[in-house]
């Protein structure tokens, strides 16, 4: 293993158990043969006619053809077989009558009775015997097996292959092939440094981590890191996952748990990955009482982490999307000693995935990453990935030659709003789409100076959305001040408005289902948590739940509550009237802006821009270190 070599088990005992699991199938298929084919196999007469099988006979046919046998052979289960005089074999139950086996004499018949069991009624008699010792006995050979330290055979036989997935060899992947995460790394150069120069941190009496659990949402990277550490170091790296160590067969977690780090110390230094460990290493409580070989399962995890000395080489690496779930024991300085949570990339970090999976494809030069990665604020490294392969798949679809720019385009607005509707609309409700999304335009670039850049609005329909303005900010908030809020719910709200001024109050529509919904969101949060308004004051009305969920007013009185959902009203009428005073000033514009979108049905930033200033816009280069995007949607 340490040369690069295929993982494998001892199996020098193999040989003797496979001889009596040989055995067992043999009697076994022959047990079977004698329920479904008895009294079925082809006989030869003398004439060479074959015969398939005997005929079955009741007993009022053998006293009626009494003259016609010619030869009866009865056993002690008082079955009788024989020929008919044109030589037929026949079968039957009868029961004993000395008159009847007289009267078949007189015409002549050989009748006999027997005593003896026939070859398949021994068979039949001693298989279940015979495999039931033989299935002892191979029991007993692989439980003498494990105990003596073998590969614990039991198991193995049990499952018919290793109890877990197993990566063989050494991986080649390294933290060149890890983009993103760049602090992530370096908390694990030290594990990687141990490795490779384990001499140094004994001279100075270090111990390094035994364990390190990495933590953080889907698809940020958790097991790519873990085997890039052992491809760093240059040593084995074994994976399972949580869910191998559970099984039908009670004990079976147990003796899996033992086998991996079994077969880890005979390869060490090396690093074993487990994915997903909540499955097994969930809280224990006092009403888990249904757990019970979960929790064996887990306690044999914390003694095997437990046991190793400080001078194994075995690294432990855990991943995890939900480490509040896990066992307090499971994450004490000694089993996991470091905790590292790998947060969503930033927009640098985007910016150095894309560029990493950018050399898989063909990406043509009108392609700006940079564009790309502020355009996709809470992605993944897998989901960008996943980005790339949608756009290499429309570029296909279009036959371009190389991916570009509007194919990148297309794949993002379909993972963030579902692929393009080939719905048959009414022109009023296209129209009114128009005006809708010309509204959000107009208001977001009235507060140009507080909310994100315009990248760009239009009315295809995509999945539940007849229509979205989408920005591009050109940094990673991480707070928002007041007046980015009361900008924000105006711009969420403005398409409602504009439905209300060039169609009038009784012609709104559902459409603004989805602005509702988020301006809500919003304000409820700067009211109840952030503490922006002056009504609450400082005051948290909201806690977190058992999942990190945050319940509406959980501790606060219904008077409270009260003033709370009153001052959400007023946040949400201000921010309508200020956008209705904003597109009825602007109302010849915001006109223009909609027959735009009617005439062209997407509109970029820059086209958004001029039709609003007047002017074709000058393009202002920002730095910038991270991202976020927004959408607003009419649903």
């Amino acid at each position: 293993m340490k040369n690069g070599k295929s993982n494998s088990f001892n199996t020098n005992k193999k040989d003797g158990s496979k001889f009596y699991l040989m055995v067992f199938v043999a009697l076994f298929i022959a047990l079977i043969a004698r329920v479904l084919f008895v009294g079925e196999m082809k006989t030869n007469d003398i004439d060479g006619k074959t015969i398939k099988a005997p005929i079955e006979l009741s007993f009022s046919d053998v006293l009626r053809k009494a003259s016609d046998i010619k030869t009866m052979e009865i056993n002690r289960d008082n079955v009788a077989t024989g020929r008919l005089s044109d030589g037929t074999p026949y079968r039957a139950t009868i029961t004993y009558n000395p008159e009847l086996l007289e009267k078949i004499s007189k015409n002549g018949a050989t009748v006999s009775i027997s005593n003896r069991d026939s070859l398949f009624d021994v068979i039949a008699r001693w298989v279940p015997i015979v495999v039931g010792v033989l299935f002892f006995v191979w029991l007993l050979r692989l439980m003498r097996g494990g105990a003596a330290g073998g590969s614990g055979g039991i198991t193995r036989s049990l499952i018919g292959q290793n109890p877990t997935k197993i990566t063989t060899g050494k991986t080649k992947t390294t933290f060149k092939d890890v983009a993103g995460i760049d602090s992530e790394k370096q908390e694990l150069m030290e594990v990687v440094d141990f490795l490779k120069n384990q001499a140094k941190f004994k001279a100075l009496g270090a111990r390094v981590p035994r364990g390190i659990l990495l933590s953080g949402e889907p698809g940020t990277g958790k097991t790519l890191l873990a085997r890039a550490v052992a491809g760093e170091a240059n040593v084995p790296f074994f994976a399972t996952s949580g869910s191998d160590f559970s099984g039908i067969i009670v004990g079976l977690g147990v003796a899996k748990i033992k086998e991996i780090f079994e077969l880890a110390k005979r390869n060490a230094p090396c690093i074993l990955f487990i994915d997903e460990i909540d499955a097994i290493g969930q809280s224990r409580s006092k009403h888990s009482l249904n757990d019970n070989d979960r929790e064996q399962t887990l306690n044999q995890l914390l003694i095997e982490m437990d046991g190793f000395a400080n001078d194994t080489g075995i690294i432990v690496i855990a991943a995890t999307n939900r480490p509040d779930m896990l066992d307090a024991a499971l994450l004490r300085p000694g089993r996991f000693d470091r905790q590292i949570n790998i947060e969503l990339p930033n927009l640098e970090g985007r910016r150095e995935i894309l560029d990493l999976h950018a050399k898989k494809f063909k990406i043509g030069e009108s392609v700006n990453m940079m564009d790309v990665a502020r355009g996709t604020t809470g992605f993944s490294g897998a989901d960008l990935e996943n980005l790339l392969n949608e756009a290499a798949l429309h570029a296909v679809r279009s036959e371009h030659k190389v991916v570009e720019q509007s194919d990148v385009e297309e794949a993002r607005d379909k993972i963030l709003m579902g692929p393009k509707k080939n719905r048959k609309m009414r022109p009023e409700d296209i129209k009114l789409t128009a005006y809708h999304e010309a509204g959000h335009a107009f208001v977001s670039l009235h507060y140009k100076d507080i909310t994100d850049p315009i990248h760009k609005a239009t009315i295809i329909p995509r999945g539940r959305a007849l229509g979205m303005v989408q920005h591009l900010p050109i940094d990673d908030k991480v707070s928002m001040t007041l007046d980015e809020v009361q900008a924000n719910l105006a711009v969420a709200l403005a398409g409602r408005a504009s439905e209300e001024i060039f169609f009038g109050a009784n012609k709104i529509t559902t459409g603004a289902e989805s602005d509702i919904a988020m301006a809500t969101r919003l304000a409820r949060y700067s009211i109840t948590t952030a503490g922006l308004s002056n009504k609450i004051g400082l005051v948290a009305v909201n806690q977190a739940n058992t999942f990190g969920q945050r319940i509406a007013l959980e501790n606060a009185s219904e008077k409270t509550a009260e003033i709370v959902d009153n001052e959400i009203r007023d946040w949400l009428d201000n921010a309508h009237k200020d956008a209705k005073s904003i597109l009825t000033k602007g109302k010849a514009v915001v006109d223009k802006l909609a027959q735009a979108l009617l005439d062209k049905e997407t509109l970029s930033g820059e086209e958004i821009k001029e039709i609003v200033f007047g002017k074709k816009a000058t393009v202002k280069k920002t730095a910038t270190k991270s991202a976020s995007k927004k959408t607003n949607a009419k649903k």
